[in-house]
């Protein structure tokens, strides 16, 4: 016996670009607290390392402010990135984080579009 489930077609899946941009600027917009946050903690942690502050309440590897603070950097990187994903722009890395390819050019090169690309060229 041969069942056949039959079921209402959906919408297509489409690979365009930019669908997800509510997306990231949600998720741009909460990693901006979460970067406060590790600049705090590492902040503390270094205060409380030079005697300024009080005694620093956490232990193991994330006492030191050397993880914190790059950790707040990393986070603030890519909430700019994502927001300005979200807001209409190309998704671009910054040219640190990029591999060169073999020609020697960025793997991931920012595309100029709209009224500055005029004006700066």
């Amino acid at each position: 016996m041969i069942l056949r489930i039959r079921l209402q077609s959906g919408r297509p899946i489409q690979r365009k670009r930019g669908t997800n941009r509510h997306v990231a600027s949600g998720m741009g917009a909460l990693l901006i607290p979460l970067a406060l946050m590790a600049y705090v903690l590492g902040f503390w942690r270094l205060a409380s390392d030079m005697g300024m502050a009080g005694e620093f309440g956490i232990t193991g590897l994330f006492s030191h402010w050397q993880v914190w603070i790059p950790v707040a950097v990393l986070l603030q990187m890519t909430a700019a990135v994502l927001n300005r994903y979200g807001r209409g722009g190309d998704l671009q890395l910054p040219r640190l984080l990029t591999f060169p390819s073999r020609s020697g050019k960025p793997a991931v090169q920012a595309s100029k579009t709209g009224t500055n690309a005029s004006a700066a060229g």
